[in-house]
Parts: structure tokens; sequence; C-alpha cells
């Protein structure tokens, strides 16, 4: 098993050699030494920029197509690694934060950073049921799910803020 938080070279070489380890590790931004959740959920923002002008049916296909896809690939690269949830494994942000900022899409750019701050909350604290899903989850799956309750838990928060906060 290998230390959680450290890749070595070669481990570096395996994900990115490879279409599953290059996707879980967000195209390489969770190969930062440090903060690679917070990485990854900046470089999600990227193609968020673009998604975000989908209808809300074709938004959330893509959504479960991108969680499906992570599922593969952060088991596959988990598997490479020899540890379940290594750090650098990131897709989930990026799905996670494309689900926090539904009540984004088309609103003031405030939402968006706050959408990212909510997540990023969500994420980090894990609070129940986020922390047992995260604990009783394997593979793939496991890294998905926890990031996917962390977004659904900041898009609520965000769109009760937007409700809120609509007429300012």
């Amino acid at each position: 098993m290998t230390d959680k938080k450290i890749l070595t070279a070669e481990q570096r070489r395996i994900l990115l050699s490879s279409p599953a380890g290059w996707l879980a590790c967000g195209f390489g931004s969770g190969l930062t030494p440090k903060a690679q959740g917070t990485f990854g959920s900046l470089a999600a923002l990227l193609p968020w920029l673009l998604l975000r002008h989908l209808s809300l049916p074709v938004y959330v296909l893509v959504l479960v197509v991108a969680f499906a896809i992570g599922v593969w690939a952060c088991t596959v690269a988990g598997r490479a690694l020899g540890v379940d949830d290594h750090r650098s494994l990131v897709w989930d942000e990026f799905v996670g934060l494309w689900i926090a900022l539904i009540p984004a899409m088309l609103a003031p750019w405030w939402m968006v950073i706050a959408g990212f701050a909510l997540f990023r909350l969500f994420d980090v604290a894990k609070p129940w049921p986020i922390s047992w899903l995260d604990r009783r989850l394997k593979g793939g799956l496991g890294v998905m799910v926890d990031d996917v309750v962390a977004g659904v838990f900041a898009a609520i928060v965000l769109a009760i803020l937007g409700a809120v906060f609509a007429g300012t």
C-alpha cells in the first residue's frame, strides 16, 4: 500500500499513461503536492463554463455519464495505485462541483464563488451522511458518492441563498 498523500514518480507515470488515470486525476489537476481536492475543483470550473450553457436535462445527463465514467476511472486508477481513494483522484470533485453549481448555471458570478466554497466546505467537513458514506463505500463508487452528496448539499444551500438574495 502506498502513502495516501505522496505519489512516487512511477505512480504519476501510471496515472498519466492511461485514459482512466488521466481522467481520475482530473487531467493532472490532482497531482499537485497539496490541496489536491481544491485544485481539482478549480480545474472543474473550466469545463463547467461550457457545461453551464446546456439545458438542464442535457446537463443532468452529462452528470450521470460523468459519474458512471468516474466510477470506472477511479476504480481502475485506485487499483493501479493500490489505494481505494487516493487524494490525487479528483474526478469526484469535478462531478460534485458541477452538481453544486446547478443553481448557478444562469446566475450572477457571486453564486459561482459561493457554490465553489460551499462544495469545498461540505467535501472537507464531511457532515453526516457524507462521512458515513466515505467510510463504508470503497472503490470507484466510494470515491464518487461522497462528493456527489457534498455537491447536492452545496446545491441546496446555494439555491436557498440564491432565493434569499434574488432581490438584491
